[in-house]
């Protein structure tokens, strides 16, 4: 949460449909997991496998990973920094 309101003051805050065409490279992407956690991730400039969508780094206590997860979770905010 506490990135969220960091990125949304010093970066710009952008959709958050699903829509794989407005998430690219260098975005920040917040979810909600289930439990109610919060996650955030970075976009990259790896696609999915179906190659409809770039792949996110974060990081869920097991290392970095790098995975197909843009819509699994319920996306809560969608950011670029800097402005």
């Amino acid at each position: 949460p506490n990135l969220a309101v960091f990125f949304s003051t010093f970066g710009k805050q952008k959709s958050i449909e699903t829509n794989p065409a407005l998430y690219v490279p260098g975005d920040i992407v917040t979810w909600i997991l289930p439990g109610n956690l919060t996650h955030i991730g970075i976009v990259v400039n790896k696609k999915s496998a179906d190659g409809k969508r770039f792949l996110i780094v974060h990081n869920i206590g097991a290392g970095q990973v790098l995975e197909d997860i843009l819509f699994k979770y319920t996306i809560t905010g969608h950011y670029q920094y800097p402005k």
